[in-house]
């Protein structure tokens, strides 16, 4: 195919009065504007009618840049549909994605249920939410992650030791896709089928008093001088405690 446009012309395309256009092939072309700005078009026909496929910016698109753009778009008018239309369905998608991400998911249940938390829960699921979800699947719409997807998020957490993390970051992914099904934005929660999948934290013993260490325990009590509620509620697990 002959090219009558080469890269230098585009570059040294200057703007006149009016908007005019440099063709360079297969309904290909430069439109110069008064103002200097450069715009790729693509005149084709659909249905026809004679349509214009705007393409992008010169030089942000290279000159082969808007030919491989050419090219794809009339792969799709040679499979019988319309590049402006598919074009626009594209941007919907797109858009409907980034309003369906994880992110936007989870910082909306976030906002929702942090009424019920106390400062300090809160200030740890936000850490949670930030450090390890979002920084990994947060710009995914969240109908198209999966088990596996989840699963190397979770990998990389018990990776560095931190095993007790990952089953708490676990369970606050599963009650955000839960939220995400309740809205409408997924159709199922992934989370349950990484049952038996992470690896389970050892559970620490805390000593205990023993009987001789009563006495001692008791006059440490008396002379506690914290919260009274916090000094009775010892003390009747002492009445109540079973032998």
């Amino acid at each position: 195919m002959p090219k009558s446009l080469s890269d230098a012309q585009a570059r040294n395309a200057k703007p006149k009065s009016k908007p005019y256009k440099i063709a360079d092939g297969e309904g290909l072309f430069l439109l110069i504007m008064p103002s200097g700005s450069k715009y790729w078009r693509l005149k084709y026909h659909f249905a026809g009618k004679e349509k214009v496929l705007a393409l992008g910016v010169y030089p942000e698109i290279s000159l082969t840049d808007a030919r491989d753009r050419r090219s794809q778009a009339r792969k799709v008018l040679a499979a019988g549909k319309d590049p402006g239309e598919a074009k626009k369905e594209a941007k919907r998608i797109s858009v409907a994605n980034n309003a369906n991400s994880f992110e936007v998911v989870a910082r909306e249940w976030f906002e929702n249920r942090k009424h019920e938390w106390a400062q300090s829960s809160k200030r740890t699921k936000l850490v949670y939410l930030e450090n390890h979800l979002l920084s990994k699947i947060g710009h995914r719409p969240i109908a198209e992650i999966n088990a596996p997807d989840v699963l190397a998020m979770l990998r990389e957490i018990e990776g560095r030791g931190t095993l007790d993390t990952a089953r708490r970051v676990m369970q606050m992914c599963g009650q955000i896709f839960m939220y995400a099904i309740a809205t409408g934005r997924a159709e199922r929660n992934p989370v349950p089928d990484l049952r038996g999948a992470l690896k389970t934290p050892l559970v620490k013993h805390h000593s205990f008093l023993q009987a001789a260490d009563l006495p001692a325990f008791l006059k440490k009590l008396d002379s506690y001088d914290g919260s009274l509620q916090t000094k009775l509620a010892l003390r009747l697990l002492l009445f109540t405690c079973v032998a």
